[in-house]
């Protein structure tokens, strides 16, 4: 099955008014030289997605980085799906695992938010991914198959969900693992995720790679069959860092 490949830019807790200033570069280059049958989407904190989103036009899609469960009540400092959308994001990135960490988020929760972000409307990127340690202790596929297994609720389709695959240890530190690995990974993610639900969804199902994702490696990464794109970091920051990226997903 044809997917259209994603690139997606997690801004994280980084930006301010003036760094909009890169999103409409990017836009200004997209729209001159577009980068046809690719999909692009940043994703900048919640105080600026209304304005990004007016600069993006059709050009860039608009995404939160998190949403809260419930779509409105006395939750302080959260933000619901709801509000993203009126706010003019498409897609949310949920279950990071800055968010599982930091925030001790579980995979029971992370399926209840995707289901809030189908409610209102969203295109829920859901990230699943092993730390060094279990890495190290060999866990890896066992982690992924219980990430799929519990983040992922039942209803998930290829149009209201990506799943996106960011080993934990290799996220903003320059270390990614081999291709091979990365290749092997993603088909093991597609084989659970049509043991979990069905063939047809795995097959529609866009897998994106994460973790030190650069200009200089993302042709490789991308062109591997399994990997549908990419959830970029820092790279995202500059319209010269992301742009290259974006242009390498073509193919």
């Amino acid at each position: 099955m044809s997917r259209t490949p994603l690139i997606a830019g997690n801004w994280k807790m980084n930006g301010s008014r003036a760094a909009l200033d890169e999103l409409s570069a990017m836009v200004a280059d997209l729209a001159a030289n577009p980068v046809d049958g690719v999909q692009v989407l940043i994703c900048p904190p919640a105080i600026l997605v209304a304005r990004a989103a007016e600069l993006a036009g059709e050009t860039v899609a608009i995404g939160g980085q998190d949403a809260h469960a419930k779509e409105s009540g006395a939750h302080t400092g959260d933000v619901s799906a709801a509000m993203m959308k009126d706010a003019g994001a498409s897609h949310v990135i949920l279950g990071h695992s800055e968010r599982r960490t930091d925030h001790g988020e579980a995979s029971e929760l992370v399926a209840r938010k995707a289901e809030a972000a189908w409610a209102s409307g969203l295109v829920a990127v859901i990230c699943i991914g092993e730390t060094e340690a279990e890495k190290n202790a060999g866990r890896t596929l066992d982690v992924l198959a219980d990430q799929i297994e519990r983040s992922l609720p039942v209803g998930v389709t290829p149009a209201n969900t990506v799943v996106a695959y960011e080993p934990v240890w290799a996220i903003g530190t320059g270390r990614t693992p081999t291709v091979a690995e990365i290749g092997e990974t993603h088909a093991f993610i597609r084989g659970r995720i049509a043991d979990r639900f069905d063939p047809e969804t795995a097959d529609g199902m866009r897998i994106l790679y994460g973790g030190s994702v650069k200009a200089f490696n993302a042709a490789e990464l991308l062109a591997l069959g399994d990997v549908d794109g990419a959830l970029v970091g820092g790279a995202s920051l500059k319209a010269s860092d992301f742009l290259p990226i974006c242009r390498a997903a073509r193919g």
